[in-house]
């Protein structure tokens, strides 16, 4: 299960990023994304701690290898397997989450100059979402931003603002030494031996118990406490997930232990 965090220059299904301003895209409108294939060939996806309630309830949550662990949305246990979504990138059940990194798309705020914290807000001109179309919401009134494109900056911010909190919690995931490289073990009925996963990282539930009570106590005033219990409750979601893949036919049907060196 390759779940490093992503190292390309460009985010994650970002092919090309733009500024939006009026001279270019003044008259330009946006409509929903009418096609998303790369969403169908990605397994993981990135995840915000203000998420972690509602993901844990469909989704395994994990976090990548590496130096700077990143939380991460398992939504398939291969390379290019994602159960959760049809090769459109459209949800198979449209009542399930989808995560925040995703409904963002193609949209992002970047910093476009090194010396300044502002951010501008930019979008993947490649994405399908916004053109010169008869349908759909202007993306500026006059000069100004129209309240669609408000609105899309304002989630964005939410965004950011959720990553900020996000990389504090991983701060302190670290600093309380409770991250172990994780494996998990599925035997399918009939089947000689285990599938094994592994290539990500999970709390270390023996830790946990042995951690001091003022340590607890802290991790249960400052919210991280909860957040951990939501990605060990989430891991019972890899066999729903295992389940998924041999259910759409994307199940391994390789020797079990070489099939799982491989994911």
């Amino acid at each position: 299960m390759a779940t490093a965090a992503p190292t390309q220059t460009l985010p994650l299904f970002y092919s090309d990023l733009v500024a939006l301003n009026v001279t270019e895209h003044g008259k330009m409108k946006i409509k929903a994304i009418e096609k998303a294939s790369m969403i169908a060939a990605t397994h993981a996806i990135p995840a915000t701690v203000d998420e972690f309630a509602l993901l844990q309830r469909h989704y395994p949550i994990v976090f990548s290898v590496g130096e700077t662990p990143v939380p991460l949305v398992l939504m398939g246990l291969s390379e290019g397997i994602n159960v959760y979504f049809n090769e459109e990138g459209k949800l198979h059940d449209p009542m399930m989450y989808v995560p925040a990194y995703m409904r963002r798309y193609p949209f992002l705020l970047v910093r476009l100059k090194p010396d300044s914290d502002e951010l501008s807000l930019c979008v993947d001109p490649t994405s399908g979402a916004i053109g010169d179309f008869k349908d759909g919401e202007p993306l500026f009134d006059g000069d100004q931003p129209s309240q669609a494109t408000q609105a899309i900056l304002q989630f964005c911010e939410q965004f950011e603002t959720a990553g900020q909190r996000t990389a504090v919690f991983i701060d302190e995931l670290k600093k309380s030494g409770l991250l172990m490289d994780g494996e998990v073990a599925i035997q399918p009925e009939g089947a000689e031996q285990p599938f094994i996963y592994r290539g990500f990282q999970m709390v270390d539930e023996e830790k946990l118990r042995e951690l001091r009570g003022d340590e607890l106590r802290k991790m249960n005033q400052n919210g991280m406490l909860a957040l951990i219990y939501a990605h060990l409750f989430s891991l019972s979601q890899i066999r729903e997930v295992f389940s998924r893949q041999v259910m759409q036919g994307k199940g391994p049907v390789a020797t079990p232990q070489l099939a799982a060196a491989d994911a």
